[in-house]
């Protein structure tokens, strides 16, 4: 053969490499925070309670939140509602790991993650303001940051088989809202004067937890997780205020893939700019259901109608069929009926094989592990297999 042809033909198929390997990426709001932990009728103001059953190794929520991860066995898992502990040593994350997900739960196989990624998030953090204008300033839950009843609440966690670039991350959980060309603004429906002192306006965040770009490195290719977990769009009132913050929280993430309009973002290190990758994976409780009475049209959208995500396949469960007589509630990942947390993968750079949501049929031994809040969340594991290909 021709030596040039052969070099030509090498290129060609170096290029058109497709990886043999599946990757497995999955979300679950594992509601590990404290409240859910508390007595009833006991106010949470801490997370020292949580802290406490991860190290015992053996709550049984907890245990059966393990095997769903077991079962599922995702080689990158992000879980929302996994408190912040700034000060825990060892952390609570990697208390999770050793202490139940490193031991077989109900004759699983013990699963391990030697890579993981625990950041600050806005929930549960002080401001000097009536930020809810329900006249009280102190010790409200409604003035933080993000709602929350101590600083790391509902916070964010990811873990990981494959190496995570730690140096390279980009957090924005400090960008601040009036720094978004064309913001929704929240006007109060009885005066029509701005819900915010100009003051507040100044000083709000718009990450209600924090907007995260993880790369991690998978045999030598690399893969951006960007996570999230945006307000739900209720508990307020006519002013919409967390309907338009979890609107505008999901566009932060469309506008950072989208090179003509991410100019005017910047991260927590006060770097500009956008995406800067190829593949990625959008991952989270993005609180933004796609259809039924929960959808707010145009909102999700800006992500599952954006170019440079695939959005092609909807992962679906048996169990999510049963939960409701709407034809759709196959891919409902709450027990309150909606689909509310997603993974998104890129429309470059990677395969879409397949994906699911864990989520047993009633008449499964399996269902135990979700016939209630109590056993383990109110929300589902959801997971998307994928393979990488050249971009």
């Amino acid at each position: 053969m021709n030596k040039t042809l052969f070099t030509l033909l090498l290129a060609f198929f170096s290029l058109h490499y497709v990886y043999a390997d599946t990757l497995r990426v999955a979300t679950f709001n594992v509601s590990m925070e404290a409240s859910n932990y508390q007595p009833k009728g006991v106010s949470a103001n801490s997370g020292d309670v949580l802290l406490t059953l991860l190290q015992s190794g053996e709550h049984p929520q907890i245990r059966n939140i393990a095997e769903i991860i077991q079962r599922v066995a995702p080689d990158i898992i992000l879980l929302n509602e996994f408190d912040y502990y700034p000060t825990a040593t060892p952390t609570a994350i990697s208390l999770f790991v050793s202490n139940y997900l490193n031991k077989s739960q109900h004759g699983q196989a013990a699963i391990d993650y030697p890579y993981q990624y625990i950041a600050p998030v806005n929930t549960g953090v002080a401001t000097p303001f009536d930020l809810d204008n329900n006249g009280k300033q102190t010790g409200n839950a409604g003035d933080a940051y993000g709602w929350g009843m101590y600083p790391g609440q509902f916070g964010m966690a990811l873990l990981s088989r494959y190496p995570i670039d730690v140096a390279a991350v980009r957090t924005f959980q400090r960008f601040l809202w009036r720094d978004m060309p064309g913001a929704l603004q929240i006007s109060d429906p009885a005066t029509d004067d701005p819900w915010f002192t100009p003051q507040e306006w100044s000083a709000v965040r718009l990450s209600s937890k924090s907007h995260w770009d993880i790369p991690v490195s998978i045999n030598g290719e690399v893969l951006h997780i960007l996570a999230m977990h945006p307000t739900p769009p209720t508990f307020d009132g006519p002013e919409d205020r967390n309907g338009k913050r979890n609107h505008d929280e999901i566009r932060l993430m469309a506008d950072y893939l989208s090179p003509e309009r991410a100019g005017y973002i910047y991260d927590d290190n006060g770097k500009k700019g956008g995406f800067e990758g190829s593949r990625f994976v959008l991952v989270g409780d993005f609180n933004a259901a796609d259809i039924g009475e929960k959808h707010r049209p145009g909102v999700i959208e800006q992500l599952t109608h954006h170019p440079l995500v695939n959005s092609s396949l909807i992962p679906q469960s048996e169990g999510g069929s049963e939960a409701t007589e709407e034809p759709f509630s196959s891919r409902y990942t709450a027990y309150w009926g909606a689909r509310a947390d997603y993974v998104l993968p890129s429309s470059r750079g990677l395969k879409v094989k397949g994906g699911g949501v864990f989520w047993p049929s009633e008449t499964s031994s399996l269902y135990r592990l979700v016939k209630d809040r109590q056993s383990s969340s109110d929300h589902r594991l959801v997971w998307m297999d994928l393979v990488i290909e050249d971009d």
